[in-house]
């Protein structure tokens, strides 16, 4: 089962809406087959394993990261293809969310004599599927909130020089974990400042990560890279109800895709944004700010994770913080999360944080 879930995540940020699945098929003490979610969500996992088992998945065992699909979609089931491979035993860690399959993909497979085991490596499962469970149970995708800092948590100076606080291992790293998401959202502040492409680069030829703007009114350059690239990597700008049609109508006409969001109070609400997003098909999201953008999604308990990067070295009161104005009046009313890794990178300190107590 590590090995499955070593290959799904192969897939991560490449097969939204459909989860990243790795599969493994075993006959005796030999690997037949091995397969992952392709890039757009099909062949699935299971089907690229068992073309590559042929005849030796006959008695085998499959081991798979989530519960084969019982449903016919733009493909068979996959139940029913282990079944017809005449696979003996499947072992998933979960029952899939999807209300098309929600465990009826195991009673397929028990009703044709196959032998299912469940809850094997299920928490590490449950972490690689969490935004494909988010969106089927909550309608939107997981939130993983990134920050990279100086000692004292600002991301900027008083003047607003950014670049680079953190250094070259680090923003690989970054890279990498763009790569895996479905898309990168920053606010509007930090793509006029920044002017950034938010692309992952230097993971070798793959499909790019939405770009994802918050941006109420579409203030955002209309020259800016983001804008310039619009025709050749995906930019979704999510936007208010009184945007300006003429703003509209060009950032169309360059090629973004425009979702309209509703407002709380003077800005949007994240939790429209997020519903939007889910409903577009997105699972995991990677958001890098800015600050405002950071604060709002805190604010309305909307991140699962967050990611630091800090460096060693301080940029003082004046210079501009990570996150902006929580309005908290007490520690109480902060909400905690608990760490789940930390680690020197390239001399910067990465520190992992996951929603509530780890279980």
């Amino acid at each position: 089962m590590d090995l499955a879930l070593t290959l799904g995540r192969r897939g991560q940020g490449l097969t939204w809406p459909n989860p990243a699945v790795g599969c493994v098929i075993v006959r005796g003490t030999r690997v037949v087959g091995r397969g992952w979610t392709a890039p757009g969500g099909r062949p699935h996992a299971e089907t690229r394993a068992l073309a590559q088992a042929g005849d030796a998945a006959r008695g085998a065992t499959a081991y798979v990261t989530l519960e084969p699909c019982a449903h016919h979609g733009a493909t068979p089931p996959c139940a029913g293809a282990l079944i017809a491979a005449g696979v003996a035993r499947v072992v998933a860690p979960l029952e899939d969310h999807d209300p098309r399959v929600a465990g009826r993909g195991f009673e397929m497979l028990r009703a044709a004599g196959i032998e299912v085991r469940t809850g094997v490596l299920a928490e590490a499962a449950a972490c690689d599927h969490a935004g494909f469970f988010l969106r089927n149970d909550l309608g939107r995708p997981r939130v993983t909130l990134k920050l990279a800092t100086s000692f004292d948590g600002r991301i900027a100076t008083a003047t607003g020089h950014s670049q680079w606080i953190t250094g070259p291992a680090a923003r690989r790293v970054v890279h990498a974990m763009r790569a895996r998401h479905d898309a990168v959202m920053v606010g509007a502040g930090t793509a006029r400042a920044d002017d950034p492409m938010l692309t992952a680069r230097d993971m070798g030829a793959r499909r790019q990560p939405v770009r994802v703007v918050i941006s109420r009114r579409l203030d955002v350059p209309l020259m800016s890279r983001l804008a310039r690239s619009a025709q050749d990597v995906p930019l979704w700008m999510c936007h208010g109800p009184d945007a300006d049609p003429p703003l509209r109508e060009a950032w169309e006409g360059l090629g973004a895709r425009l979702l309209e969001c509703g407002l709380s109070g003077r800005h949007l609400d994240m939790g429209s944004v997020l519903g939007a997003l889910g409903n577009e098909g997105l699972t995991r999201v990677f958001c890098e700010g800015g600050g405002a953008l950071a604060a709002s999604l805190l604010g309305a308990d909307l991140v699962d994770e967050l990611v630091g990067f800090t460096a060693g070295f301080a940029i003082g009161a004046e210079g501009l913080p990570g996150i902006g104005a929580l309005g908290l009046g007490n520690l109480e009313e902060a909400g905690r999360f608990s760490l789940m890794e930390t680690r020197d990178v390239g001399g910067d300190v990465m520190h992992r944080w996951t929603r509530g107590p780890l279980s």
